[in-house]
C-alpha cells in the first residue's frame, strides 16, 4: 500500500509539473488520468501491479 501511494503521489507531482511547464496540456493530461483510471478496473490491473511491485523490489534490493 505504501508503495502504491508513493507512486501515485510521484506521478501526480510529475503530471502537475508537466502541465505547469507547458509540456502537456490539460486536455491530454485528463485523458491520460482517465485512461489510467479505467485501466485499473480491467483484468490487466493485477498484472500491472505485480510488474510494478517487482520493479520496486528489484530497486530495493540494489545496494548503493
Amino acid at each position: 500500500m505504501a508503495i502504491s501511494l508513493s507512486v501515485v503521489l510521484l506521478l501526480a507531482i510529475v503530471l502537475v509539473v508537466l502541465i505547469r511547464g507547458g509540456s502537456i496540456k490539460p486536455g491530454p493530461a485528463i485523458v491520460a488520468v482517465l485512461f489510467g483510471f479505467f485501466l485499473a478496473s480491467t483484468g490487466m490491473a493485477d498484472d500491472i501491479q505485480r510488474f510494478l511491485n517487482s520493479i520496486a523490489e528489484t530497486l530495493n534490493d540494489i545496494q548503493f
